[in-house]
């Protein structure tokens, strides 16, 4: 994995504004933002896994927060698209209002990366100030740079 978290973000792949209120479509949403991304070989097969293992298993966090995910063969690195709704997406299956959505995509071959980001992102979303930080940005490079506020803030020392 990259170092950090907020380098396997790209500006072009966050949307501060998702329109569709449904779950599906939501994702479909966030999701496209990936689509001729050089690290997924093949974004139908992506995104039908995507949605296969959301059928599964909610992937709901809490907090407002989902982790839409994909261990794959479409993906050759971990990719990442960011969602935000301002209304909030309900997502049924953990019958939670979502309003930050986070689509990643890993490798099958590499899990220990995909664990490594889960762990860095959950660490800074049980925060609430950083959550608030996140909601509150109005641009993606402010989102970004959220991130990476609260990565320094992890990785200070005690």
């Amino acid at each position: 994995m990259a170092d950090r978290l907020s380098s396997l973000l790209d500006p072009t792949r966050i949307t501060l504004h998702v329109t569709s209120a449904k779950r599906t479509a939501a994702l479909n949403e966030v999701a496209r933002l990936l689509e001729g991304h050089a690290g997924v070989t093949n974004f139908q097969g992506f995104y039908n896994e995507l949605l296969a293992r959301e059928r599964l298993d909610p992937t709901c966090l809490g907090n407002e927060i989902a982790l839409p995910h994909a261990r794959t063969e479409h993906v050759t690195e971990i990719v990442v698209a960011v969602g935000r709704s301002e209304a909030g997406v309900h997502f049924e299956n953990g019958n939670q209002n979502v309003r930050l959505m986070f689509v990643l995509g890993t490798p099958k071959s590499n899990p220990g990366d995909y664990l490594q980001v889960v762990s860095v992102l959950c660490k800074i979303l049980k925060e609430a100030s950083n959550r608030e930080a996140l909601l509150q940005a109005t641009t993606p490079a402010e989102f970004i740079a959220a991130v990476v506020a609260a990565e320094d803030r992890l990785l200070a020392p005690a």
